[in-house]
């Protein structure tokens, strides 16, 4: 019978970190709190909360980022577009995880000839209009049922899994 690994007895690879997170507008503490988690857990190189205050004593953040709020390398409350502008200059490429009328599917993209820089974003309205209209590149997670998206902390974990696939 297979033995169930914990933290303690499993040894990690530390991944080469050339993806960045850049949330447009995220402000569920519970989203937050996810987004740590999944960003220690890819390795991703560091977190942009745009527009958002994140307030590090909040009991659901810490709950649910199981301390990898102290371990991911963060800014918080800035601007998107300067984010995207600085990210693009330090040669990272943008990509918008986002249903748009030119989006492709995320397993077709495989044009990944440098540094991510992945946008998600706000948890009702997704990456702001004024966002997409400057990053060239739109993917779509194929959905089947009946709704159209999905929580941005499991579209970011699809997304950050997918492209991790294509970036080896």
């Amino acid at each position: 019978m297979a033995a169930q690994l914990t933290h303690r007895n499993t040894t990690f690879t530390t991944a080469k970190k050339t993806t960045i997170l850049v949330c447009d507008g995220v402000t569920s503490p519970a989203n937050i709190g996810g987004i740590f988690r999944l960003c220690d857990s890819f390795g991703i190189e560091k977190i942009y909360f745009c527009g958002t205050k994140i307030d590090l004593t909040s009991p659901r953040i810490k709950r649910t980022s199981r301390s990898t709020h102290l371990l991911v390398n963060y800014t918080d409350d800035i601007d998107t577009l300067g984010v995207l502008k600085q990210l693009t200059k330090q040669g990272y490429r943008p990509l918008a995880l986002e249903l748009t009328s030119k989006s492709e599917a995320l397993r077709d993209f495989n044009n990944i000839d440098k540094p991510i820089a992945l946008f998600i974003g706000n948890e009702k309205t997704g990456i702001s209009a004024k966002v997409l209209e400057h990053i060239h590149t739109h993917l779509h997670i194929p959905m089947h049922g009946t709704n159209s998206s999905m929580n941005v902390t499991q579209a970011a974990s699809i997304g950050l899994y997918a492209l991790s696939l294509k970036t080896k």
